[in-house]
């Protein structure tokens, strides 16, 4: 497989949970800045012109960390990556689409890329100031949500989206609360977490 990705944005959560599964890939660093993901190479892989994407061993593609983060976890049914139970499962997908489309898609979106957001008469610094209030808002209801240990108990698709969020507020001096701030810690504890920081340039 190949993994087009980013050091240090939403795919560091995809690249987790391969190295979690053991699962051998080719990884394509994409840079957004300089515009690769608008060349016609790439956008004959991804329209969308977003990371990640993932192209699986027969060619085909699957893009967004949600989709990629479930076949994966349906894929190998045995790293139990989603539980068993059908509710329990929908809770774990309830709280990944929330970290992806609002702490990240509304929240840092605002912080990493205000100029997106701007329109007439709208300044970057109060959208700044609004992305970190969304963030804020979303971790103390996540912080009410999350169960003791991992997001869903015990490992799954959602942890390491929530762990990529927590990096990024660890950037930039935004503070977790205290259950997120405990998953944060634990996360950066696993032997797959130290090793990928380390294979994308973080110590």
């Amino acid at each position: 497989m190949k993994l087009y990705m980013a050091p240090g944005s939403c795919t560091t959560g995809l690249h987790i949970l391969l190295e979690e599964l053991e699962l051998p890939f080719e990884a394509w660093i994409i840079s957004i800045p300089a515009g690769e993901n608008r060349k016609p190479e790439y956008l004959a892989l991804n329209p969308k012109g977003s990371i990640p994407t993932l192209v699986l061993d027969d060619g085909q593609t699957l893009t967004d960390y949600v989709a990629i983060s479930y076949w994966l976890a349906c894929r190998h049914p045995r790293a139990r990556l989603l539980p068993a139970d059908p509710l329990a499962a929908a809770r774990v997908m309830e709280l990944l689409v929330y970290v992806v489309a609002t702490v990240h898609g509304q929240g840092f979106a605002r912080l990493f890329n205000a100029e997106g957001f701007q329109v007439q008469g709208e300044a970057g610094e109060a959208l700044r100031d609004q992305g970190r209030e969304i963030v804020g808002k979303a971790f103390a209801i996540l912080d009410t949500q999350l169960a003791e240990g991992y997001a869903a108990g015990s490992f799954s698709i959602a942890d390491p989206a929530l762990f990529y969020v927590e990096f990024w507020a660890d950037k930039l001096g935004i503070p977790l609360p205290p259950k997120l701030a405990t998953h944060y810690a634990r996360m950066r504890e696993r032997p797959v977490v130290q090793r990928v920081l380390r294979e994308e340039g973080y110590r």
